[in-house]
């Protein structure tokens, strides 16, 4: 049941967000140089390596140094990038990943292998289920940039504080999901993107 709604969701998406995402494309190309998709190694179900697709929003080569972003206003994210973080719509080409199987629309959001290596074996049990384009996690850290920028030390922030608590989140996730859940995951998390926005938003006014 999991896998038809997310291959039918998938597809009426992709095909009602074409002509947005052509438009996309030449907004990407226009700003700066490089490929429109960007394509990097994430670890998925039972531990194999595949390539998650985004919309790049950074300039090309960014990735070789660090993997963690900790702020919107990176020097390596480019003015269209900034707008498609904003609104997450940088994630919508892994509707292709989804349509692929090799992720979910609910599951828990896949990582690089250099943080997969430090999981534990109770850990490891996220890797028994598809990852997804959002999670509980995706949902508690909607404004994961910003706690990482007032950090001393984002790496060490990362590995010891927000990590373990993203997957333990996603164990929660493993033991109660269903397609209600799913459902409910996929509202909540516009939810939070909506209200992240808007707190901006206002703390700009001010």
């Amino acid at each position: 049941m999991k896998r038809i709604f997310d291959i039918l969701f998938s597809l009426v998406v992709l095909v009602i967000g074409i002509p947005f995402g052509l438009l996309i494309a030449l907004a990407i190309v226009i700003d700066s140089r490089g490929h429109v998709i960007y394509k990097q190694k994430r670890v998925g179900r039972d531990n194999v390596d595949f390539q998650l697709y985004k919309f790049r929003t950074m300039c090309t080569d960014a990735d070789k140094g660090s993997q963690i972003t900790v702020s919107d206003h990176d020097s390596r994210i480019t003015k269209t990038g900034t707008f498609l973080r904003k609104y997450k719509i940088d994630e919508f080409p892994q509707f292709l990943n989804i349509l692929k199987g090799e992720m979910s629309i609910v599951g828990p959001r896949p990582e690089v292998r250099k943080y997969v290596d430090l999981y534990t074996p109770e850990q490891m049990r996220v890797l028994t289920v598809r990852p997804g384009l959002t999670d509980y996690a995706s949902i508690r850290y909607v404004n994961e940039n910003e706690i990482l920028a007032a950090s001393d030390n984002p790496e060490e922030t990362y590995i010891h504080e927000i990590m373990p608590d993203k997957l333990a989140l996603n164990l929660q996730y493993i033991e109660e999901q269903s397609i209600w859940v799913d459902v409910k995951i996929m509202f909540m998390t516009l939810k939070a993107i909506v209200v992240r926005n808007e707190e901006c938003r206002m703390k700009n006014v001010e």
